[in-house]
């Protein structure tokens, strides 16, 4: 059927946000939360659930997250999800990218709905973009850095936005940590949630833990409390001569972003002296991947990464396979470890290095959040 009514024709919707990668592709959509822009590294994310504990990882700082589930804001957020430690810091991902428009919450923990909960935060976002095809183009390309941008009436500075895109530097080289790094020690005593009671609090913890802070999540600190352990965080810039007065029975080295070569800058002489001591260290993420570098290994950045709640890691020792938690963007190079240190976990996705541990002393590593 035809009509002269223009009134009764599909709406001519104009678009509000634009993502625009550093080879001069422009995406169409519409922008959700924060207005403004935001230039990072694209990376995708196949986790079906957790997006407000995504959004706040302190290991997304410099990143822009494309969920490929399609249906992110459901549930709404709360307060109780968040996982930045740091709350004046800057927030973990400077932008969201979806592929539908954001619903009202279905939950009865909902206590925001992510829209407004992505302004009160400053993230900006957008929707209506095939993520699945931006995703196709992450895996044969790389993930390529872009700037993100949301303005209401739809104006932007076409010309200006490629050129920030094009002169961005890039994750490589780059120390995000003091962005996202506590500013000063405390102590840390909540215990994970449990249904009907919430947090807990531990009252006789058995083992002193110092755990350096690159980016930590709050969920990986109340795991480490449940265990029974009296945890002193402590910032990145800490000395080791600090951490060992404190006498601690291990020292937990956190997840957190950007380079580990250029955090391992002042990182890694640490390291190498809590090692040398003789304490037990146990490290995860960017704190593996320094770990590495420590022990006499190198690091180099992923083609796409690993970012999803679903990666298949292969215990070496044990030959079982675990599924886990991941978000990085640089890796351990297996090829460069030294005879000393045994490589315990790989990728069944691509056989990148997912763990190690020294034959000789009680230090060992994961890439991978262990939180399940």
């Amino acid at each position: 059927m035809t009509t002269s009514d223009n009134s009764s024709a599909w709406p001519d919707l104009k678009p509000t946000a634009l993502l625009v990668l550093a080879d001069g592709t422009v995406l169409e959509g519409f922008g959700l939360g924060a207005e403004g822009q935001a230039v990072g590294e694209v990376c995708f994310n196949t986790a079906m659930t957790g997006y407000e504990e995504i959004l706040t990882d302190p290991s997304y700082a410099g990143q822009l997250i494309t969920f490929t589930f399609p249906h992110i804001g459901n549930v709404g957020t709360n307060d109780e999800d968040i996982e930045t430690v740091n709350m004046a810091a800057t927030p973990g991902a400077r932008g969201v990218i979806l592929r539908a428009g954001i619903t009202d919450p279905s939950n009865y923990r909902a206590a925001k709905h992510l829209d407004a909960w992505l302004k009160a935060r400053g993230i900006i976002g957008l929707s209506g973009i095939d993520t699945r095809a931006l995703t196709a183009l992450i895996r044969s390309k790389g993930m390529p850095n872009a700037v993100i941008a949301h303005n209401k009436d739809g104006r932007f500075d076409l010309h200006g936005l490629k050129e920030e895109a094009r002169e961005w530097p890039g994750l490589e080289g780059m120390d995000l940590v003091p962005m996202v790094t506590s500013t000063q020690r405390f102590n840390w005593d909540e215990t994970p949630w449990e249904w009907n009671k919430g947090f807990g609090k531990h009252d006789k913890p058995e083992f002193n833990v110092v755990a350096i802070d690159y980016g930590i999540k709050r969920n990986i600190l109340r795991l480490l409390a449940g265990e029974g352990c009296k945890v002193t965080v402590v910032t990145a810039k800490t000395s080791a001569e600090d951490i060992l007065a404190m006498k601690p029975d291990g020292v937990f080295l956190s997840n957190g972003p950007g380079d580990p070569a250029a955090t391992g800058e002042y990182a890694v002489p640490v390291i190498k002296k809590v090692i040398e001591s003789g304490t037990p260290t146990f490290g995860i993420c960017l704190g593996h991947q320094m770990l590495g570098l420590a022990v006499g290994g190198k690091t180099m950045k992923m083609h796409q990464g690993h970012h999803g709640a679903n990666h298949p890691v292969k215990d070496l020792t044990t030959g079982k396979v675990e599924i886990t938690s991941m978000n990085h963007g640089f890796a351990v190079d297996k090829t460069t470890l030294p005879t000393n240190v045994t490589q315990t976990h790989i990728s069944l996705f691509d056989d990148s290095n997912c763990g190690i541990a020294l034959d000789d002393k009680p230090v060992f590593s994961v890439q991978y959040h262990p939180e399940a």
